[in-house]
């Protein structure tokens, strides 16, 4: 192989998913693997044995980056922390573990989602961006100034976990009316008080025009758009990219949430900011991982 070229590893509890990719974005293999976050490791031998086949495959010469839920440590070393999933990931320092001969960055994977993102998808060559990921919860990550925002903890993006409501209940790591809680898939059965299942089934209903369902979806882009506009007056992003499962909510969602941040949004000079759906998927991460491997060498 000539080109520099990386494999990427997002690594979950059920799948285990790997791409390699070279350096000018081409992509020469996408791979999918199953996994079971059973408490006996299986996603790490599952990890482990995919990254040797592709190498054996490719050439000894690639690249590895990882990614995971959880927060990465300051070296990219390992994911240091991860309470209650994925048993045996927290410490685990990845380029001991695959036996690399150079350092295997690991990443958050809402983090080398944007990264993947500003690579290949909707935020290429932006340097002020942001990124929700708005599934079962919501995450997210942050590129200011060209630069991916960390922090100290490698807390930095975690969007779903700002304060919205201080009447609402304590999300999972204790933030009170937590912006995860009012937009999450998980809390669709509770904010609907039982009436919809899930994002899918309350839209169906919306599309119905039937008014529960509307008040829900209404109360839903209002606390998100509230959500953003504090995170736009924070970061300063000139493009707030959108990912997940609610995607499939199309123009519905990108139309709604724009009406509202044009009587919220702060928009100096009368710029706002520019909203569009993420176009890698769920292989955002993957290619994150991959493009973060190449670039610390």
């Amino acid at each position: 192989m000539q080109a520099k070229a990386a494999i990427g590893l997002d690594v979950g509890g059920t799948r285990v998913k790997a791409v390699v990719v070279e350096d000018e974005g081409t992509v020469l293999d996408q791979v999918v693997r199953q996994s079971l976050d059973n408490g006996v490791e299986r996603w790490a031998e599952v990890a482990q044995a995919l990254v040797q086949e592709l190498i054996e495959q490719y050439g000894e010469e690639l690249f590895v980056g990882v990614c995971a839920a959880g927060l990465a440590d300051g070296n990219e070393s390992c994911i240091w922390n991860l309470p209650n999933r994925m048993l045996g990931i927290e410490g685990l320092n990845w380029q001991r573990f695959l036996s690399r001969p150079r350092a295997v960055p690991a990443l958050n994977d809402g983090q080398a989602a944007l990264l993947g993102e500003r690579w290949l998808g909707a935020a290429a060559g932006r340097q002020n961006v942001i990124m929700l990921t708005l599934g079962t919860g919501v995450g997210g990550a942050a590129i200011v100034d060209g630069r991916l925002l960390r922090g100290a903890r490698g807390r930095a993006g975690h969007f779903g976990h700002v304060s919205i409501r201080d009447t609402g209940l304590l999300d999972i790591v204790g933030t009170p009316g937590s912006l995860e809680d009012a937009v999450g898939n998980q809390t669709v059965n509770q904010r609907s008080e039982g009436l919809f299942s899930d994002t899918r089934a309350l839209l169906t209903a919306c599309r119905r025009q039937e008014s529960n369902a509307l008040q829900v979806w209404d109360r839903m882009l209002s606390d998100l758009a509230r959500g953003l506009v504090s995170l736009i007056n924070v970061l300063d992003p000139d493009l707030v990219l959108l990912g997940g499962g609610i995607s499939i909510a199309g123009d519905e969602l990108i139309q709604g949430l724009r009406q509202r941040l044009g009587t919220w949004e702060w928009r100096p000079g009368g710029l706002g900011v520019e909203l569009a759906f993420a176009k890698l998927g769920e292989w955002a991460g993957a290619f994150g991982a991959a493009a973060r491997a190449m670039q610390i060498y």
